[in-house]
């Protein structure tokens, strides 16, 4: 069946709210929240903690590229320095650790970059003990997911649940015993890309990420005001 003639989604935004619809029960939960992955996860991130009214944070994770072919991933670095590599694609292709080092310490820059734009000063949120939606645009490798699991699961949440719009089988049966929940919208097959699966897939820059922060944290603040105010009465 052709690429045409299966569903895609219109943009990120549009599977965020697909997405909560499949995570209704953790509505207006105090102890959940919502973690995207930057850049692309946040559109979508924002769209599912929006329809849960529930607060939403980044986990800056970032795949290593290989080397000449950056799309190609050898594995995930995040910023706590958490590192997972592709046994395969590194055997196959005869990878140096000079070389997986020198990819890593770039894209651990990059990260930090981002963390001082995203958060502004901003302390990230506490994961211990709350219920942790991890929400991505899609699912290729898996790899950068993998990371972002590993270092949810150091910081002892309650339940960690992996929520996507679209993905290959094989890296939705990897994650799948690594969490207590994923939500996966599309499977298909052949899957060819993650941008495949939508109309709009445009790169997210910066300023869209640090903007729909910004809005979720106004909405989450008009939330926490509303819920005083109530207590208060």
């Amino acid at each position: 069946m052709s690429i045409e003639k299966l569903k895609r989604f219109k943009n990120r935004m549009e599977a965020g709210e697909l997405l909560a619809q499949r995570l209704v029960s953790y509505a207006r939960r105090d102890d959940a929240i919502v973690l995207a992955l930057p850049r692309g996860g946040v559109p979508v991130g924002f769209a599912v903690a929006k329809a849960l009214e529930v607060p939403l944070d980044v986990l800056l994770v970032r795949k290593l590229g290989f080397p000449g072919h950056e799309e190609y991933a050898m594995g995930a670095i995040a910023s706590v320095g958490v590192c997972i590599l592709q046994a395969e694609v590194m055997s196959a292709n005869e990878i140096s650790p000079s070389v997986v080092e020198a990819v890593a310490q770039r894209e651990l820059r990059e990260i930090e970059r981002r963390e001082k734009l995203y958060r502004a000063g901003r302390d990230a949120l506490q994961l211990r003990e709350r219920v942790v939606i991890l929400v991505d645009d899609g699912l290729a490798t898996g790899s950068t997911m993998q990371v972002a699991v590993k270092v949810v699961r150091e910081a002892n949440p309650a339940r960690l649940i992996v929520a996507v719009p679209v993905a290959p089988r094989d890296s939705y049966e990897n994650l799948r015993t690594k969490v207590d929940e994923i939500i996966c919208l599309s499977m298909p097959e052949p899957f060819y890309a993650v941008g495949q699966w939508y109309e709009n897939f445009e790169q997210t820059t910066d300023e869209e990420v640090i903007a729909l922060l910004e809005h979720a944290q106004r909405d989450q603040a008009r939330r926490t005001h509303a819920l005083q105010d109530r207590r208060s009465e």
